[in-house]
C-alpha cells in the first residue's frame, strides 16, 4: 500500500436521497421511491434518539428495570459463573466488534464460564454471543466455535405467535400476504424469518421481532453496564479496554437492530448506492411499502448461500473474480457515498452459484461516514502502511475521535513505541493480520488516553478484518492487501473536490 493514497479528496457525489430519487430498481416497486424517502429522512432522527438512549443505558446506575433484571437473572449469573466471567465475556464482545483485538483469556475453563453466563442471561447476552460467534479472525477459534450455538440454537417462537405479530402489525395489508410458510427459515435472538408470497406472486421474506424484546434488551444492557463498571474498578486491563464504551456501542447497535423501520431505511439507501455505482453483481432486498413497521419487515427474497460454504467449490478464476468484485463494491460504496453494510460476516453475504452475484442481507447494522471521515480513513490506511503513528493520530482527529486542538504529542509517542515493537516482530511485513494488530494497539492507546473511535469507523475496520475470512473461502491464494491497494489507487486516480453526504 503506497502512502500516496493518503493525498486524495473525493468527487462531488449526489446525496443518498438524490440517489433514491434516481433509482430505477426502487422505482420498479410501486410506491417504494416515495416511501424510501420517508424512511431515509426519519432514520436520521431515529438514530440520534437511539444513540442518546444507548448512552443513558450504558451509565452504571440502578434503574428500576435493572433491579428487576438483577432479581430475575443477576444472582443466577453469579451462581453459574465465576467472578471473572463477565469481564471475559465483555472483553470478547469488545474484540468481536473490533474494539479490542487482543483476545480474552483462551483457557477452556474461562470459555466454559462465559458460555454459562450467556445461557443464564437474557436476549442481549445471546446477541453478545452471536457477535462472538461471527468474529472469525478477531477472536481465538475456540471462542468463535464455542458460541456457535448462539447462532444455531435460538428457539423459534411458540406456534401461532409469529402469525399473531404479523396479523397485528400488517392490519388491513395482511390480505396481500397470500402464503406464509409456518416453519421459520431461521430464528435468532431478535426474531425469526419466514418465506412468503404476495398476492402478485412476489417471493418475500417476512421478518418478525420477538414480542417484549425491547424491554428485556434494555434491562440486560443496564445489567451489563453494571458489570462493566465493576470490572473497570477491579481490573486495570478492563479500564484500558474501555468496557463502558463497548457497552454503549453494543447498546446502540442492538437498539438499531431492534427497529425494523431503520433496517428498511438501510436497505433502500444501500440499494440506491450500489445501483449508482453500477454494481449490478451486488443486490440488497427491497422492502415492500405498506408492510414495514418497527416490529415487522417484509422484503423481497434473494437467492444464494453463505460464502463460507463455497470453499473448494469455485475455480481459481471464479474465486478471484468474486473477491475482486466483493471488495470493490464494499469499498466504493464506503468511499464514494459513506454507506456500507456494518456486519459482513459469512451469514450475511450470500452468493448465487448460477449467476455469480452477491446478495447482501440483514441490514440491521449499517455504517455511515461523512466526507471528512472518509478522507481521514484514507489518511489512516496510508499511515498504517508506513508505520506512521503521527499520521494515524492525525487521521483520528479527522474522524472526530480526538479533538482538533488536543495536545497529541504524548499519544503519538506512546503509539509509535507500540508500532515499532510490532514492526520488529513482523520484520516489516504489511499484512491484514498486521492491520488487526496495529488497529488493536491504536484502540488501546486511545482508550488509555480517554479517546475512542466513533461507531461507524469501528464497523468499517471490523469489515476490513472480515476480508481475510472471505478470501480464505473464495480465493485462498490471493493477496488480499494487493487487491485492496489496487482498488483504492484506481478509486482515487482522479481526485477532485470533497462532497458532503446527506
Amino acid at each position: 500500500m503506497e502512502s500516496a493514497i493518503g493525498n486524495v479528496t473525493f468527487s462531488a457525489e449526489p446525496t443518498v436521497d438524490e440517489l433514491i430519487r434516481r433509482s430505477t430498481r426502487l422505482r420498479a416497486v410501486p410506491g417504494l421511491t416515495e416511501q424510501a424517502l420517508v424512511w431515509h429522512r426519519e432514520a436520521t432522527v431515529r438514530r440520534k434518539t437511539l444513540a442518546r438512549e444507548a448512552d443513558r443505558l450504558a451509565a452504571p446506575r440502578l434503574w428500576p428495570d435493572t433491579l428487576a433484571s438483577l432479581a430475575s437473572t443477576g444472582w443466577r449469573l453469579l451462581a453459574t459463573a465465576a467472578p471473572d466471567a463477565p469481564l471475559q465475556l465483555l472483553a470478547a464482545g469488545a474484540c468481536a466488534v473490533g474494539l479490542r483485538v487482543e483476545p480474552p483469556n483462551a483457557s477452556a475453563g474461562t470459555l466454559d464460564r462465559a458460555q454459562r453466563l450467556v445461557r443464564a442471561g437474557g436476549p442481549a447476552y445471546i446477541k453478545l454471543g452471536q457477535f462472538i460467534a461471527t468474529a472469525e479472525g478477531l477472536l481465538p477459534a475456540a471462542w468463535v466455535e464455542g458460541f456457535a450455538w448462539c447462532r444455531d440454537e435460538a428457539p423459534p417462537l411458540p406456534p401461532g405467535v409469529a402469525h399473531e405479530v404479523i396479523d397485528r402489525e400488517l392490519g388491513n395489508q395482511r390480505s396481500r400476504l397470500a402464503w406464509l410458510d409456518d416453519e421459520p427459515l431461521a430464528a435468532g435472538s431478535i426474531g425469526q424469518v419466514h418465506r412468503g408470497r404476495l398476492d402478485d406472486g412476489t417471493e418475500v421474506v417476512v421478518k418478525v421481532r420477538r414480542p417484549g424484546l425491547r424491554r428485556r434488551f434494555r434491562a440486560d444492557i443496564e445489567t451489563l453496564a453494571l458489570a462493566a463498571a465493576a470490572a473497570e474498578k477491579l481490573h486495570a486491563g478492563a479500564r484500558s479496554a474501555n468496557l463502558r464504551g463497548f457497552v454503549e456501542l453494543f447498546a446502540q447497535l442492538a437498539l438499531e437492530e431492534l427497529d425494523f423501520q431503520l433496517e428498511a431505511a438501510n436497505l433502500v439507501d444501500s440499494s440506491a448506492v450500489l445501483e449508482a455505482l453500477g454494481a449490478d453483481h451486488m443486490n440488497t432486498p427491497r422492502p415492500v411499502p405498506g408492510m414495514v413497521t418497527e416490529r415487522l419487515l417484509v422484503m423481497e427474497y434473494l437467492p444464494g448461500v453463505s460464502y463460507a460454504h463455497l470453499e473448494g467449490r469455485l475455480s481459481r478464476s471464479e474465486g478471484q473474480r468474486l473477491l475482486q468484485l466483493g471488495i470493490k463494491g464494499v469499498l466504493e460504496a464506503t468511499m464514494r457515498h459513506g454507506v456500507f453494510h456494518g456486519d459482513l460476516h459469512g451469514g450475511n453475504v450470500l452468493i448465487d452459484d448460477a449467476t455469480q452475484t452477491f446478495s447482501l442481507v440483514d441490514f440491521g447494522i449499517t455504517g455511515r461516514l461523512s466526507a471528512k471521515q472518509r478522507s481521514g480513513l484514507v489518511e489512516y490506511l496510508a499511515a498504517w502502511a508506513t508505520n506512521d503513528a503521527e499520521g494515524q493520530i492525525a487521521a483520528m482527529q479527522s474522524f472526530g475521535a480526538i479533538a482538533a486542538d488536543a495536545d497529541t504529542a504524548t499519544v503519538v509517542a506512546e503509539l509509535q513505541a507500540e508500532l515499532d515493537l510490532l514492526q520488529d516482530r513482523s520484520r516489516g511485513q504489511v499484512t491484514f493480520d498486521q492491520l488487526g494488530l496495529t488497529l488493536g494497539r491504536l484502540l488501546q492507546v486511545l482508550a488509555r488516553n480517554g479517546f475512542r473511535m466513533p461507531k461507524d469507523l469501528v464497523l468499517f475496520f471490523k469489515n476490513l478484518l472480515y476480508l481475510s475470512g472471505f478470501a480464505a473461502s473464495v480465493a485462498p491464494d490471493t493477496d488480499v492487501l494487493e487487491v485492496v491497494q489496487e482498488i483504492l489507487l484506481d478509486l482515487f486516480a482522479e481526485p477532485v473536490e470533497v462532497a458532503g453526504v446527506a
